[in-house]
């Protein structure tokens, strides 16, 4: 018996678990200041990002498939790592049929001065979400603007919670690359554009097509809402609406999609 299985939480009612529980519920997240991960790969992001997991969960007899020395290194870091019964992992876990580990965090704490601090002196590229639903939409906006290297994301109030399981997996560990803030788009997007920065939206009715547009400046590209786009308050604040030229016959694409194409479309004129 190692170290690491001295104690086995095996009860579904032990008052750990049923914290670990509630943190599959937005008000459980909010009420406790965490969130939880899932996965070897997200956990792995995770340690190799340096955030400040508070404790690692995972099931004593699949100990083996955490490879890499997952536990002797989040022990390295004072991480307290727990041993539970298959039935504890099931029951804190929101995939059908969970991996052998999760990881309880603090949520991020970014604010919108991070974002700002930088506004209008350098080519940022700032990822604005407005009212966004669909948790899987979230997550790989957040993925495609690490991916290009954006400055940071700011979440606009009505958009779908950061930190629900499905956005968190969506984001394959992006969440631990970026700055990621949460705020209200009214009072930090006319900072923005006050401290030089272009504020862009895509439209059907979009005066230039985002090939044409200067990516090169400082931006803060705005994506709405999955069925409206972005709202008539965040179009408002906007200084420049652009489209994304198709040839074929459909109307329009998944906001994430949409958001993929700006995105690329801009690390390539700072780039290439």
């Amino acid at each position: 018996m190692t170290k690491h299985d001295i104690s086995i939480i095996s009860s579904v009612h032990n008052p750990r678990v049923k914290g670990w529980t509630q943190l599959l519920d937005k008000k459980g997240r909010e009420r406790q200041g965490q969130f939880m991960i899932e996965g070897i790969h997200l956990v792995q992001e995770a340690l190799a990002s340096d955030a400040a997991l508070e404790a690692l969960v995972y099931a004593a007899e699949r100990r083996q498939e955490l490879s890499g020395g997952m536990l002797e290194q989040a022990e390295s870091r004072g991480v307290e790592c727990v041993a539970v019964s298959e039935a504890v992992l099931a029951k804190c876990t929101d995939t059908l049929t969970p991996q052998a580990v999760f990881a309880v965090l603090p949520k991020l704490s970014w604010q919108p001065e991070d974002l700002l601090a930088t506004a209008g002196t350098g080519p940022e590229l700032v990822v604005v979400i407005d009212g966004m639903q669909d948790p899987g939409n979230l997550g790989t906006i957040i993925r495609s603007a690490d991916a290009v290297g954006a400055t940071g994301v700011l979440l606009g109030r009505g958009t779908v919670d950061l930190y629900n399981p499905k956005t968190v997996r969506a984001t394959m560990g992006s969440l631990f690359h970026l700055p990621i803030v949460q705020g209200d788009l009214q009072s930090v997007l006319p900072l923005a554009a006050q401290q030089g920065a272009a504020v862009v939206a895509t439209s059907l009715q979009g005066t230039s097509d985002c090939y044409g547009f200067d990516f090169r400046q400082p931006v803060w590209f705005v994506i709405g809402n999955e069925g409206q786009g972005v709202s008539p308050e965040a179009a408002a604040l906007t200084t420049e609406q652009i489209r994304i030229p198709m040839q074929g016959r459909a109307e329009s694409l998944n906001a994430a999609m949409a958001a993929t194409v700006v995105l690329f479309e801009a690390m390539r004129q700072r780039l290439f």
